[in-house]
C-alpha cells in the first residue's frame, strides 16, 4: 500500500482482533499513526505491539466501548497525538445468537446497541467535528450484511444485532448527507465486509479478515475528488468496492 497516509492519524475501534486489526495494519502500512481501540487491555496491547514489530505506528487506547461515559472520556486520553483524521468504527458484538425480539432481554438489546450503534454515534460526535473545521476527513462504519434491507437483512433472527447494524446504516447515510456527501470535506461511509473469520464469523467462514478490510482501507485512501473535480461518491454501503443496496 502507498504511503498516502503519512502525517494523519486514524482511529479504529475493534482493533484488537479480526478486521479491525487488518484495518490498522494496512492504516499503518499507508503511514497512518493509528490509535487502536479495543475492550481488553491485555489483548490490545498485545496486537499493537505486533503491529509495531511489522512497522505501524501504533497506539492503544483501551475503551470499553458498552460504557458511553467512557467513550466521551476516549478523546481526552488521545489528545496529546493532535486531531483525528479517519475513524472507523470497527468495533462490535452479536450477543445471543438465538435472540429473537421476544426472547431478547432489555440488558442484550441495550449492551449490543451500545457497541454497534452509540459509540460509533459519540465517536462521530467526538471527532468530526474537527474533520468538518480542516474540510478533511473520513469515517467509515463496518456494518453487516444483517443490518440490510435487502437480501438477507432484517429477516428474522438476531435481533439486537440486525436491528442495531440497520440503525448504523442510517446513521451513516443520515450524517453523510447532513455534512453535504463530501462537499465539505468529510466522508462518511458504510462497508458490509461478508462473513469472514473472525471470531464472530467463526472459522468456516469463506474469506478472511484481510478480505474483509480490503474495501475499508480502499475507502480511508482514495482520492477525494473524481476527475472531474467532484467529490468521490459517498454516504453509501459497500461491499468489494461497489456499491450495495441498504
Amino acid at each position: 500500500m502507498e504511503r498516502t497516509l503519512d502525517g494523519k492519524i486514524a482511529l479504529v475501534t475493534g482493533a484488537s482482533r479480526g478486521i479491525g486489526y487488518e484495518v490498522a495494519a494496512g492504516l499503518g502500512k499507508a503511514g497512518a499513526t493509528v490509535v487502536c481501540v479495543a475492550r481488553n487491555p491485555e489483548r490490545l496491547d498485545e496486537a499493537v505491539y505486533k503491529l509495531r514489530a511489522d512497522g505501524t505506528d501504533a497506539v492503544a487506547a483501551p475503551c470499553d466501548l458498552s460504557q458511553p461515559g467512557l467513550v466521551t472520556r476516549l478523546p481526552e486520553k488521545i489528545d496529546a497525538l493532535g486531531e483525528v483524521e479517519i475513524l472507523v468504527n470497527g468495533a462490535g458484538i452479536v450477543g445471543n445468537r438465538t435472540s429473537k425480539t421476544l426472547k431478547a432481554t432489555y440488558s442484550e438489546w441495550r449492551s449490543v446497541s451500545a457497541v454497534n450503534l452509540d459509540a460509533p454515534f459519540l465517536l462521530i460526535q467526538a471527532f468530526a467535528p474537527a474533520m468538518m473545521a480542516r474540510r478533511s476527513g473520513r469515517v467509515v462504519n463496518i456494518s453487516a450484511d444483517e443490518g440490510r434491507m435487502t437480501g438477507p437483512g432484517t429477516t428474522g433472527g438476531v435481533a439486537p444485532y440486525r436491528v442495531a447494524k440497520a440503525g448504523l446504516n442510517a446513521l451513516t447515510r443520515n450524517f453523510a448527507y447532513e455534512t453535504g456527501l463530501g462537499r465539505r470535506g468529510l466522508f462518511v461511509d458504510a462497508v458490509a465486509p461478508g462473513r469472514c473469520r473472525t471470531d464472530l464469523g467463526g472459522p468456516n467462514a469463506p474469506r478472511s479478515a484481510a478480505e474483509g478490510a480490503d474495501t475499508v482501507l480502499w475507502l480511508c485512501t482514495r482520492p477525494a475528488a473524481q476527475p472531474d473535480g467532484s467529490p468521490a461518491p459517498t454516504g453509501l454501503l459497500w461491499q468489494d468496492r461497489e456499491v450495495i443496496p441498504w
